[in-house]
């Protein structure tokens, strides 16, 4: 599993945590029903991509690549993540859902003008 997956797979899981249950797949917000390791993973994950991200511009910059990367999008996967974690909600975790599907297309467009 990728590390972009985690904060996506916890919205679904979230969301859809009451069918999970009915057919017996242990997702984590079944297991925990509170939802506080469900909020941890997404928050722990998001907040990795951002470091890592942060960590590759700094390199480039090093290579004297001044191009942006766009560092904003990855804060605002935390933002909703951190939102997620605390509110436990159906709609942060909706909010969380749609912010990493478009999360990982910036991504994307950002490594590709990397390689440019």
């Amino acid at each position: 599993m990728f590390l972009w997956q985690i904060p996506h797979f916890m919205a679904i899981a979230w969301l859809y945590r009451d069918d999970y249950g009915k057919a017996g797949f242990p997702m984590l917000p079944v297991v925990d029903p509170g939802g506080a390791r469900a909020g941890r993973q997404a928050v722990v994950h998001a907040a990795t991509l951002v470091a890592g991200r942060a960590r590759a511009r700094a390199r480039r910059r090093q290579r004297h690549d001044l191009r942006d990367d766009r560092a904003g999008d990855g804060c605002v996967l935390l933002a909703l993540a951190i939102r997620f974690a605390v509110t436990r909600s159906d709609r942060s975790a909706r909010a969380l859902f749609l912010g990493s599907i478009t999360y990982l297309p910036l991504l994307w467009i950002a490594m590709i003008e990397d390689k440019l």
